[in-house]
Parts: C-alpha cells; sequence; structure tokens
C-alpha cells in the first residue's frame, strides 16, 4: 500500500472510531489501536504535508496559540427564544400559534441544554469554521476549539456544497465533577456551574486546554442546507443523525396538553440527561408553517422556551455537620428530613459558610423551605420561623477543626472559615500535590494522580513519608512499573536540596508565597534562624507586613507543624538557603516590564530586580519608580507617559541592576 492510500485510509478509520466511541458510545477499537493509528497518521502527513487536510483526526487539537477571536456574520441569526414561565403562558403562545395556522399544527419538544450555542458551518461536507452565538448576529470564531469536541464530525457522509447547524456545547455533569475535583485538590478557583465551565473552556486561546476539559455537544437545528430540501423540523434532525451528529432527543405532539406532559416529563428525567437543563424549547415541526409565522424583532414566533421554576419544599433540619474540604474549608451541611425534589431525594442541604447561617438564621430543628439551586445543589431558601419549636439556639462553627483539632482562622475577605493544621488528614492530598509542585519542592513524576494513588496504597500520610519511599513499594502501584519508581524516586531525593525558599513555599503556610519564601529565605539562610525570629525582626524584612509575620509565627508555633519540620530534618531535607542574599541597590523601587528584552526573558529581569532589593507590578500607577520597555511595548508605555514615569531600556534597566545611577 503506498503512502497516499494509508493517510486515506487511515484517517477513515480513525474517523469513524470517533463516531463510534463519542457520538454511538460504542467503541469498537481499543484506545492503545487508536492511538497508534494516530501516531501513524501524523508521521505520514508530516511527512507529506502538500495533503495537509483540515477534516484529519490529527487537526482534532491544534497546536497554536491564538492571539484573539476573530469575527464571524453568521449567514443566518442564531435567535434567541421567547421565554414562557408556566402552562397558562405555554398556552397563550399555542393560541397566537394556532390563530395564524387554523388549520392545526404539530409542535416538537426538545430538552433546553443550559450550556453555549454555536453555529457549525460545512462545505462540501468538510468542517470549515465555528462560531459562538455572540449576538445572534455576530459571534466569536472558535473553529480550533470546536475541533476538540469528538462528537462533532469534521467530514460529512453526503457532500453538501454547504450546511449549517446549530448546536449548543456543554460541559457533561460528571466532567464538571471532575475538573473541579482536580482544581480542589491543586488550590485552584472552582467553577461556578457546568454552563460557566463549558464557555470559558470553549473561549479558551489555547485548543490545548479546550481539549482536556472534555466538551461534547447536542445538535438541535438546520440552519442552512443548500442542496437539501426538509419539510419538517423533525425530518431535518433524522438527517443528522445520518451525517453523524449527536442530535438533541426530542418528541412530537399535535396538541399542547400532550407539549405540557412531555415538558413535565423531561423535568422529570432531567437528571439522567448527562447536561444540564433549565427548560423546554417547543418548536413548530412544519417548516412551511413556521415561514408563514416568521418572527419579531426579537424572537422567532415558532417557538418558546418553557423556563422550569425552582421546585421548592418543605422539611426539617435534623442536624448541621461540618465537613472539611481538601483546601481546609470548613463548610456547614444541613441534614434534612428526606424530601423529593427535581426528581431525587434530598437528604442534606449546603450552607455555605457561617455568613449564610448567620444572615438566614437557620437552627437545628427549624422548618425550612428547600430548592435545588441551578436545579443541582439542594439549599435552604427560608426559614418558616413561625414552625420554630422552642429552644433552638443559634448555630456557630467551631473554633477547631473538626477532624484534626487545630484552630481554625477566617479568610481575609470574611467568606469562610479555614484549618490551619499543617498535617489535617482531610488536607492530605492538597497538601502532598502543592508541596510536590513545580513552584514549591518540584519533584517531577509526582503529580496529582499519583499523590492519590500513594496516599490510597497507604504508603504516604504526609510530606516527610515521600522520603521514605523505596522504588519496590512504588512500582507496584497501577500504571508505574519499575522505570515508572525509579524515576520518582530520583526525583524525590533530588528535591532534598531544593532550598529553603522553595520549603516554606512548599508549607503551604498562609500570606507565604513563592516571592516571600525567596525573601525570607535570602534575609535568614536556615529555617531554624527564621523560626528562632520574633515579629518585629520578621516585619523588617521587604514584603512582610504585620499579617504575613502573625501567620508565620502561628505557623511554627503548632504542634503540626513543628511534627512536620522534624520528620523533614530526619529524611535529610535541606533547611538552608540556596538563594543569593538581597541587595539593596533597588531597594523601595517598583518597576514594570513592558514588551520583549533582547536579553532578558520575563522572569529572570523580574528575578534580578528582586535580588537588589526591588519590587515588580503588573500595571502602572503613580507609585511606579520605573517602566522598562522592550521591543513591542504597549498600553503600559503610554500611561507611564502620562503619569510622567521614567522609562527605562534593557541597557538602563542593567546598568542600574550593577548599582550605577540613571
Amino acid at each position: 500500500m503506498d503512502e497516499i492510500q494509508e493517510i486515506q485510509d487511515l484517517r477513515r478509520e480513525l474517523e469513524q472510531a470517533n463516531y463510534e466511541y463519542y457520538v454511538l458510545d460504542n467503541p469498537a477499537m481499543s484506545d492503545y489501536d487508536f492511538d497508534h493509528k494516530l501516531r501513524r497518521l501524523e508521521e505520514l502527513e508530516a511527512a507529506h504535508p502538500e495533503l495537509a487536510s483540515p477534516d484529519s483526526p490529527t487537526q482534532r487539537v491544534g497546536g497554536t496559540v491564538a492571539e484573539g477571536f476573530d469575527e464571524v456574520v453568521h449567514r443566518v441569526p442564531l435567535e434567541s427564544l421567547q421565554d414562557v414561565f408556566s402552562l397558562e403562558e405555554l398556552g397563550e403562545f399555542d393560541q397566537r400559534v394556532r390563530e395564524a395556522l387554523p388549520d392545526g399544527v404539530e409542535y416538537d419538544v426538545e430538552p433546553k441544554v443550559d450550556g453555549l450555542s454555536v453555529a457549525l458551518e460545512y462545505e462540501n461536507g468538510v468542517f470549515v469554521r465555528g462560531a459562538t452565538r455572540g449576538d445572534g448576529l455576530v459571534g466569536e470564531d472558535v473553529t480550533e476549539n470546536l475541533k476538540t469536541i469528538r462528537s462533532i464530525p469534521l467530514r460529512l457522509p453526503e457532500t453538501l456544497p454547504s450546511l449549517i447547524v446549530r448546536g449548543e456545547v456543554f460541559m457533561p455533569k460528571q466532567v464538571f465533577e471532575d475538573l473541579n475535583a482536580e482544581a480542589e485538590l491543586q488550590g485552584k478557583p472552582l467553577f461556578a456551574n457546568p454552563r460557566n465551565a463549558a464557555a470559558g473552556s470553549l473561549r479558551q486561546h489555547d485548543p490545548k486546554i479546550a481539549a482536556q476539559r472534555r466538551l461534547d455537544i447536542r445538535v438541535f437545528n438546520v440552519q442552512w442546507a443548500e442542496g437539501r430540501t426538509f419539510t419538517t423540523h423533525s425530518e431535518s434532525l433524522d438527517y443528522l443523525v445520518s451525517q453523524h451528529f449527536k442530535v438533541i432527543p426530542h418528541e412530537s405532539c399535535s396538541d399542547i396538553a400532550g407539549v405540557g406532559e412531555l415538558i413535565r416529563r423531561m423535568g422529570d428525567e432531567r437528571e439522567g440527561y448527562p447536561f444540564d437543563i433549565d427548560g423546554a424549547v417547543v418548536k413548530v415541526n412544519n417548516l412551511s408553517d413556521r415561514e408563514r409565522l416568521g418572527s419579531t424583532a426579537k424572537f422567532p414566533r415558532w417557538a418558546a422556551a418553557f423556563k422550569y421554576p425552582p421546585e421548592q419544599k418543605e422539611s426539617v433540619v435534623e442536624d448541621i455537620v461540618v465537613q472539611v474540604g481538601r483546601t481546609g474549608v470548613l463548610t456547614p451541611k444541613a441534614v434534612v428530613k428526606p424530601v423529593r425534589l427535581a426528581g431525587t431525594t434530598v437528604t442534606n442541604a449546603t450552607l455555605h459558610n457561617q455568613d449564610f447561617i448567620t444572615e438566614k438564621d437557620i437552627r437545628i430543628g427549624d422548618t425550612v423551605l428547600v430548592q435545588k439551586a441551578g436545579e443541582i445543589i439542594p439549599e435552604i431558601v427560608s426559614v418558616i420561623k413561625e414552625k420554630r419549636p422552642d429552644g433552638t439556639e443559634p448555630y456557630f462553627l467551631p473554633k477547631t477543626c473538626p477532624v484534626c483539632g487545630a484552630p481554625v482562622e477566617r479568610d481575609e475577605d470574611g467568606a469562610h472559615i479555614r484549618c490551619t493544621g499543617a498535617e489535617c488528614p482531610a488536607q492530605r492530598l492538597r497538601h502532598l500535590v502543592h508541596f510536590a509542585s513545580r513552584d514549591a519542592m518540584d519533584i517531577e513524576h509526582l503529580g496529582p494522580a499519583v499523590v492519590e494513588a500513594l496516599v490510597g496504597a497507604g504508603l504516604v500520610k504526609g510530606p516527610g513519608d515521600l522520603y521514605h519511599l523505596k522504588v519496590e513499594d512504588v512500582e507496584q502501584l497501577e500504571r508505574m512499573g519499575k522505570k515508572s519508581a525509579e524515576n520518582l524516586i530520583a526525583a524525590i531525593e533530588k528535591s532534598k536540596s531544593a532550598g529553603l525558599g522553595r520549603l516554606l513555599f512548599a508549607f503551604g503556610i498562609r500570606q507565604v508565597g513563592q516571592k516571600a519564601g525567596k525573601v525570607l529565605a535570602a534575609r535568614f539562610g536556615t529555617l531554624d534562624a527564621l523560626m528562632a525570629a520574633d515579629a518585629e525582626t520578621l516585619t523588617a524584612v521587604p514584603d512582610i507586613g504585620v499579617i504575613t509575620a502573625q501567620s508565620l509565627l502561628e505557623w511554627f508555633q503548632s504542634p503540626q507543624s513543628r511534627h512536620l519540620i522534624e520528620t523533614l530534618r530526619e529524611a535529610g531535607v535541606s533547611f538552608d538557603s540556596t538563594e543569593a542574599p538581597v541587595g539593596e541597590a533597588l531597594a523601595g523601587k517598583t518597576f514594570v516590564l513592558t514588551g520583549t528584552l533582547e536579553h532578558l526573558g520575563r522572569k529572570e529581569a523580574t528575578e534580578f530586580i528582586e535580588a537588589q532589593g526591588g519590587k515588580v507590578s503588573g500595571s502602572v500607577s503613580k507609585k511606579t519608580s520605573y517602566v522598562v520597555a522592550g521591543e513591542a511595548a504597549g498600553s503600559k508605555l503610554q500611561k507611564a507617559a502620562e503619569l510622567g514615569i521614567p522609562v527605562l531600556t534593557e541597557a538602563e534597566l542593567l546598568s542600574l541592576l550593577e548599582g550605577n545611577s540613571t
């Protein structure tokens, strides 16, 4: 077989495998075979760049980072829908339709996916462009990110000259939960809900990040089809199924009472969908009837979106329990008398934090009104105080961690109360992941999955245990093997000499970030010297304020922290600084870097400035001492001119770093 034929065969095989896996949910090719065939295709395409094709499976994940999104003018507007909030309003919609269509009407009903609407454009059967809805007339070109969604076909079985379809991109519920669990483990901000997560993922400038988010889509409309005509909406959806699209589930009905029943049933079954829904969409099925009905300035007259009201029911707070999350946040939860809500039995309701409890005055024994926030998370809406029993008392979160007994403290913003324990079992995974991270002890090969495996196997309970691991222990873990275990043990051994600056950041002390760790290490030289410092000595260090000094003192005084330090000392971890002593040439000076410097990278320039006692800021203000401008300097240069702030070249910065005046 020649290589050209092999390329064509591989593309066909892989696209069929994608279709079977992501659309039919019936995989016929193993992941191993798929990966090997994809690699072979990449090799062949690299050898024959003249055969490059936008519909190749190798184009699913782009390799470049886009600077921005181009505007796309939609050939057919992506209209929004008129909302109806009750069966009475739905009846009024039906009456208006029947007045315009006296010979009768058939409706098509589908769940309303709570995601991000997009248009997919195909030319001669090949996916050429995808855009967000935007304002309905103009959207953003997100083609490369849409290519990462495996359920979107890159080539269709039928090669129509032009086809535009509309669908809703969403993040599956399970993916959303997994993504937030991973973010919590790494101490990163959590997504508020699947819709926001999907929207943020689709608008990533790097398609590789979008690919990691495992988005999906349901297609629900043919916007334009050159070379094809359809009589009904349901017929057009059947056609899309034949073209390998994942199509929205839908049912047809000829009377409004039946439509109401379909809406009720879809609401009852919402938990079974892989996507969130916030309503049901009712559409006139006959396409010629749609043309007769037309559109208003805002909405089509032939469709309406029935929005489900949050279902609320009474229950009783039987207890309040406190959970400690992986980031140490104490989260109160109400144990409520079982109640049926949105298709599931609810026994717990989130109480968010102390402020939420205090504001609503929620007490054990109270009768409360419960609903599902966003149809997902049970929450207490209000207390029915006339049903409050005698003898109830206001509830307050504990002053010590219910898991490890360490003191708790309130966040600066006042939103959360957090455990301060350095070895709190509830935070074990998060502490270990942070300890091993690149900016901390930089233990290569020790990512979240490996940490979870080590903890799950009972091999590690805290950072000190890492330094007692043996190859034969680690190689028994799933997906490790001898070579991987040897690499991990070598990386752990190497981290012993990471230095005090990294170690301080790895401890996870509140207010002590990467920069503060370096500054403290450079000033005190050893961990023991730092531990002996009092508040006055600490606050005399540049960038160390009263709050940071207090966090350090309290952390070092904790028995858990002392135990952690001793386990690391016994393991041979270096407590000495590797940082150069901080100079004073730039003490009290604040710099802003803009543009590309010829010799110094942004990170290197920052390190040099900080090593001489200066600070680097991301924005220009009246407090800025100098702006350092490189090639293609941006708006910060203009801001400096407006404020009369001196601007330095790279050469002038280097001269200043050497102690010469400018």
